[in-house]
């Protein structure tokens, strides 16, 4: 298969804190976010040209697909692009799990397809595969992605794709500074080789990597970033504050550098998006040039502090 991999904007817009109930606390993020609010960062961010959305069911089971299409309401359909999920691990037990989810989605979204539909997690790949085709050939999900798959379960379901003409043109990996492994797995070289498109979430580390918070100003208490992360700031410091200096410089943030980090490693960042003002930082990573020795000092200033973020859902990511 040599169809070319979908154009995108540089930086797509992750919702997964949309699915947070808007109660202090309560949700993974501890976000508190308002109709308006979420409207107002729809505006800012389509109008920079940041027009890919990226959410999923399993984001508070349809309210962040909900809450963006609300969000999205009043934008012509043909100018932002929607990027859900398949996650085996909550399918329904009917003659079609994976057409009823993306049913499902499509009405929750208001709309007639997807531009990105994909498995979410690995779970039977040679199961959950197939049933994508005729969602392809019936243009109800334009492109297929893999998300939190090893370079082995790429390559089948690209395969078990190819039979029918189509192929899996994007992967969705966690990849940070602090968390490389499906570089390592050689995972990047191969989408550069193959002209497939590698989305890199959890850049920022769930606000870890932020340079805003630290052990005398913790993640917000009760949520699930900060059991994750809280424990482990300390150790941080001399990366976020080594990006907030490489920031400095070019009038931005430590954020924004995490960001054109992801970016230089050509893949596209997913950021998660709450507040307009975080476009700011987005407008300024995406013109944001990192020089090669700055890439490797920030690699090994992570390497350095020595931390493991994988997430409980994830699996290794080794050589194959």
């Amino acid at each position: 298969m040599t169809s070319k991999a979908p154009t995108v904007p540089a930086v797509a817009m992750g919702t997964w804190a949309w699915g947070d109930s808007g109660e202090a606390g309560d949700g993974h993020f501890g976000s508190r976010l308002s109709e308006s609010g979420l409207r107002e960062v729809v505006e800012k961010a389509q109008s920079n040209g940041f027009t890919l959305w990226d959410t999923a069911v399993a984001y508070g089971m349809g309210r962040s697909e909900s809450a963006l299409a609300r969000a999205l309401t009043g934008c012509r359909r043909g100018e932002y692009q929607l990027s859900t999920k398949f996650t085996p691990q909550i399918a329904g037990d009917g003659d079609d799990p994976v057409a009823d989810m993306l049913r499902q989605s499509l009405d929750r979204m208001s709309t007639h397809y997807v531009d990105f539909f994909w498995i979410h997690n690995p779970a039977d790949v040679e199961r959950w595969t197939p049933p994508l085709i005729p969602l392809l050939k019936s243009g109800r999900i334009k492109h297929v992605g893999v998300s939190n798959h090893n370079m082995e379960q790429i390559a089948l379901a690209d395969r078990i794709l190819g039979e029918a003409g189509f192929r899996v043109e994007a992967v969705q990996n966690h990849y940070s500074l602090l968390y490389r492994s499906s570089e390592r797995a050689g995972i990047l070289d191969h989408c550069r080789e193959h002209d497939v498109r590698f989305f890199a979430y959890m850049v920022l580390e769930q606000g870890a990597l932020t340079g805003r918070y630290g052990p005398a100003h913790p993640l917000p208490e009760g949520s699930g970033r900060a059991d994750m992360y809280n424990g482990v700031l300390p150790r941080l410091r001399a990366l976020t504050d080594r990006m907030g200096a490489i920031g400095e410089d070019r009038g931005a943030s430590a954020a924004d550098v995490a960001t054109a980090w992801a970016i230089a490693k050509g893949t596209t960042p997913i950021i998660g998006v709450t507040k307009a003002g975080h476009v700011d930082g987005l407008v300024r990573a995406r013109g944001i040039e990192l020089a090669c020795e700055e890439i490797a000092e920030l690699e090994a200033l992570a390497d350095a502090a020595d931390v493991d973020t994988r997430g409980w859902w994830e699996q290794e990511m080794r050589q194959p």
